[in-house]
Formats: C-alpha cells, structure tokens, sequence
C-alpha cells in the first residue's frame, strides 16, 4: 500500500474527528483569519486571528449547546449565513454534536427557505440576522420541527409578541449556554464526536436548482473524511498556505475547502464580502485562493477596461501583452506535457519578460503578490482566460465536482496543469466516460442519494455506485478530462447538429472584454443565436469615451453604436467557429443578469430555463420572418 493509499483508507470516521486530531496536533498555530470593523466604522478593517484551540473552544461551545438545546445525531440543523467565521465554527459545531448542517445561502427567499427548512425537518436554524429570521419567522406555522431560531449577530435576537418561549436566542447565548453544559459533563461532546459512524449522515445539501426544485443530497461523515484526506493526498495545498476563502460556504465548493483545511492545518482568512475581494486580497496576501469562472472574467475585463481608460497605446500594449500570455502558457503547457520542461523559445520568452514587467507584474501585486495557484470550479472557465492568467503568472487549475459527490472529483496537478481540462481524478476517485460520452463518477464522496425521493436517486445512482453526472466528457489517454458540456444543454438544431452552447459563450467572453453573461439559444431552430448581458461600468466608461449619447445602462445599449461594437466582436467570434455554431443574431439585454430575479444561482451559474421564458418576445423576434425546418 502506498502512502497515498493508506492516508485515504485510513482516514476518520469524520472531519469532527479530523477536527479533534488538528487541534491536538497544533493547537497553537493560527486556524483563521476574519475581518473586525474599525471603532470608528471608518477606515479599513483589522483581521483578528483564532488558533486552533481557541476555535475547538467556541465549536465545542455550540455543539454542547445544541446537545442541550436537545438535539439527536442526525437531526438537521439548518444555516443560513454570508461567508463567515461564525459560519465554519457553526458547521463544526453541528458535526460535532452529531447532528446534520442544512446550508441554505441568506439570499434564498422566504418562500424557498421555508420549503428547505420543512423538507429536512430542521429542528434548529442558526440565521445570520433579522432578515434570515424574519424569512422563517413569516413561515412558523408550516415549520412544525422548528424549534429554536439561533441568530449570530446578537443584536438581531429580537423576541417578538408571538414567538413561541426560547424560540429565538442569539449565537452567544447558545456558546454560554453549551460552556455551563460543558462544566457539568466535560467530556460530552467529544464523546459524541466518539460515537459518530462514516455511515451517519452529516450535511443535507440542497442543489442549486438550475432547473426545477432543488433536491436535498445527503452527504455522509465519510463523504467529507474522504475529501479531507484526498485533498491531502494531492500536495497542491501545504500546511504554510494562507488560503483566502470568500465563497459561499453554503454552496458544496465553498465547504469543502474548509475540511481539506483541517487536515492540511494551513491558516484561512475568511471574508464573503464579495466587494472586498479587491480591497483584501493585498491585505491578506493569499497563497491559495478558490473561485469562480465568473471573477476571473470580471478581472480580466476590469484590467482590459482600465487599459483602455489609459488611451490607445495602453490599451495596445495590454492587447499585445495579453496575446504573448496565451501564446507564453500554451506553448510552455506543451512542452511540459511532451518533455516534462515548460521552456519556450528565446524570442517569445524574451517578449514575455517585456510583457511581464509592463503589465503581468502589476496583475499579481492585485492578487497580493504571493499566490502560487488559484482553484477553478463551479462552470466552465474560458480556455482563452485561463491562458491569459497562466501566461501572467496566475495559475488557474481548474477542477471538477458536483453537490452529489461532494464537490472536488478532479483536480490539475500542480505544474502539470492544462487550461482547458479539469484535471485528473483525486486519490479514490474513479472516472469513466459512458457510449453516449456521460462522465461518470465513483468515490466514497458520491451521495447516500436525494432526500425522501428515492426514485430521483435510482435516475442517477447506480447499485454498484457510479453516479451520472449528467455532464458530456472526454479524457485524455493519460487522464485529463475536460467537459464539454451538460447533457441536457446539448443544442441539437433543426438541421440535426449538435452544438455545446457552453463553448460558445466561453469563446465570447474571452473574445469581447464588455460581456457579463451571453446564452446562446438554437434547440430545434434552423441558427443560433444569443442574448447578451454587458458589464454595466466597462459599457458606460466606453461609451463616455466615445461620445455615445445616454447616462444610464439601458439608453448606452439601446445605441446604434453599441449594437455595432458588440456586432464587431460577435463576428469576430463567429470566424472561429464551425457554420451551425455562429451567432446569426443577437439581442442585448436590458440590464445584467442576477440572482436576485432567479437568473442565476448563487454560484453564478446561468439558470437557462428560466432566462429564455424570461425574455422568450427577444427569441422569438430574432426568427421571426425565418422559416423552421
């Protein structure tokens, strides 16, 4: 056996295990790093450090808290908080008690909490503040099992007429109340740590819903023992990292970084506070940092704008610059795989060092100069962008995983990266391609299956335990796999072609610097075609430059001038492309897409259905006149 192999299958029962076993190996060594507002409420915020042993001393606080709020391993315990300390000290809490988190993310609405919180039966909801209290405060009377309302910001615990004796109370009151249980029966929660089997379930996690009702996939204490270990095994993070968290710890991806920490050991600075990222990442100088596609664009297009701000010769430069990137990471990521050595040739080597100083340097110092590599996973990341940032430096190793298996499948290997895959498997992880190209996985990270409905389970988990991911794939003879698409977004037109719209849109976003979202839409239709999202600050600067009348997003993309300079880059997109795929027409959307009008979710996925009935006049005027074949 392997030194692999034997930290794999023999890893914990659970990350509460886990978590016993860091904090008796390092107790002293810093765990986590989170922002405190200044006294003033001016200025920028400090960061305060917990160590290990003080952070097991607030988690075994709430877990003893819970156990005497009276609840029983297995019962759900539902959370819905931003991106927080409180918010992994919680979970920790919960696992360590026994019982199961529910994450829900604080901007599900009412309605949707309600029917998350009824459907696992949670007994307890620890809210990040009034708002989250008051989205199941308005619903009480269809949550029966509900029997306590746990708020963090302790301001918040406000106990209304009505509300039932003990209902509400804040986090602090909860840790309190756990450390008096704990003076009484000091060996309480560990014991219940003691009694936990990897076959219990520990975390109920709803899908995100891109269509249809989110379903609750139950995930084992082995599921994320697993993970734990796996992450491990790679080497890719060291216990000397700083890894800067800001995901949604409600979202899979998000959550499992927190247990590969554990048994890694390196220090997290957390901070969900999406418009801070800018702001803390020369603060907290991360070494290790995970993402979504979605900032990558926005960065790049955010250093593309600000390079035109600059005037022609800036701008040029960068354009240049950014073409040496993609050619630099290309033709290095090449040699690699063939020799095992990323050098290039003496010419573009030297204009990469021209490059390098001019722009690239400039990009790491707003990452905070020190990031090794960055982890990209959720959707599709633009190949094109993904060579931009690794000819500058910035290594994106895109992975792969979805809510049922546990979030991290596949990973890129360090150096041996390739932009445009997502890796290889983790250690204990199985892959297989089916005849009709569906990636499938095995692991001891794939769910037990979905909440009390059996049925949906047996669709997509097989009784020797692959499961279908429902995502078209193609590996590499030596086991890179890239994605190609979903299976069901696969657009067959009416001609019988097949075209993976999440190529196209890639495409887009690394072609026109101006594009927030773009869906491409053909099923059935004799062309394609797309509605197109502008980034509101880029189109508005540009427009002012070029003295295109109107202040406001809507009267800058209802001009003739913008049509034709998003017209431009279409076209230019269209050259790289086979015939059935080019965009014929388009239409720009009157404003961006969010999550706030259930556009996307809150990993920023696009949430197709919904968009087409959304805006199902701009489609059909884009073939009227046309005759369907």
């Amino acid at each position: 056996m392997t030194e692999t192999q034997a930290l794999i299958e023999n890893r914990p029962p659970s990350v509460a295990a886990l978590f016993l076993d860091r904090v008796e190996a390092t107790p002293d060594a810093e765990a986590y790093r989170h922002p405190v507002p200044s006294p003033s409420g001016q200025g920028p915020d400090g960061w305060a450090s917990l160590t290990w042993r003080e952070a097991a001393d607030r988690v075994f606080a709430l877990a003893a808290g819970l156990i005497d709020l009276g609840i029983l391993p297995e019962e759900r315990v539902a959370l819905a908080s931003a991106t927080r300390v409180d918010w992994i000290l919680a979970d920790l809490g919960i696992m360590c008690s026994g019982a199961a988190t529910t994450p829900v993310y604080p901007s599900t609405n009412a309605e949707e909490t309600a029917f998350m919180l009824a459907d696992a039966e949670c007994r307890v909801l620890v809210a990040e503040d009034a708002a989250q209290l008051a989205k199941a405060r308005r619903h009480r009377a269809e949550l029966p099992h509900l029997a306590h309302v746990v708020v963090i910001e302790a301001a918040d615990a406000v106990v209304e007429e009505g509300d039932p004796e003990g209902w509400v109370l804040s986090l602090a009151d909860l840790e309190k109340r756990g450390a008096a249980r704990l003076q009484q029966d000091p060996g309480l929660v560990r014991e219940r740590i003691a009694d936990l089997r990897p076959d219990q379930l520990a975390t109920l996690i709803y899908t995100s819903g891109t269509t249809g009702r989110p379903k609750g996939v139950r995930l084992l204490h082995d599921s994320w023992a697993y993970m734990a270990r796996a992450i491990e095994a790679t080497g890719l993070v060291r216990p000397d990292d700083l890894q800067y968290l800001w995901l949604p710890l409600a979202h899979v991806f998000g959550k499992v970084l927190t247990a590969g920490q554990i048994a890694v050991g390196h220090v997290t600075a957390v901070d969900g506070r999406v418009d801070k990222i800018i702001e803390n990442l020369p603060v907290v100088r991360p070494t290790y940092m995970a993402a979504v596609p979605r900032i990558f664009e926005k960065v790049y297009n955010g250093v593309a704008a600000k390079a035109r701000e600059g005037g022609g010769a800036k701008y040029k430069i960068f354009r240049w610059a950014a073409e040496v990137a993609r050619e630099y990471a290309k033709t290095s990521q090449d040699n690699f795989r063939r020799t095992g050595s990323a050098s290039v040739p003496f010419g573009l080597a030297a204009r990469h060092r021209v490059a390098d100083a001019l722009v690239y340097a400039k990009l790491r110092d707003a990452f905070g100069g020190r990031l090794r590599a960055c982890v990209s996973g959720a959707s599709a990341l633009s190949p094109d962008i993904g060579f931009f940032f690794s000819g500058a430096g910035i290594h994106i190793l895109e992975g792969y995983g979805l809510t049922e298996t546990s979030a991290a499948n596949l990973v890129n290997p360090g150096e041996a990266y390739r932009t445009g895959t997502v890796g290889k498997p983790l250690p204990g992880t199985e892959v297989r391609i089916a005849d009709d190209g569906e990636v499938l996985l095995r692991s001891p990270g794939v769910m037990a299956g979905y909440h009390g409905q059996p049925e949906k389970t047996a669709e997509v988990l097989e009784s020797d335990g692959w499961f279908h991911t429902g995502d078209i794939g193609e590996l590499s003879p030596d086991g890179y796999l890239r994605i190609t698409d979903r299976k069901k977004d696969l657009i067959k037109t009416s001609g019988g072609k097949y075209i993976a719209p999440a190529e196209v849109e890639g495409r887009f976003k690394a072609v026109c610097p101006f594009v927030s979202n773009i869906l491409v839409h053909g099923a059935d239709r004799n062309f394609c075609t797309a509605l197109i999202a502008l980034d509101g600050p880029a189109i508005l600067t540009w427009a002012k430059e070029h003295g295109v009348a109107g202040d406001s997003y809507a009267e800058v993309i209802a001009a003739k001038e913008t049509e034709e300079l998003i017209q431009g880059y279409v076209k230019r997109l269209n050259e790289g492309l086979q015939s059935w795929q080019t965009i014929k027409k388009f239409r720009l959307l009157p404003r961006d897409l969010d999550i706030e009008h259930g556009e996307l979710t809150p990993s920023l996925k696009l949430k197709r259905p919904v968009v087409e009935r959304t805006y199902k006049n701009l489609i059909e005027e884009m073939y009227e006149g046309t005759r369907e074949a």
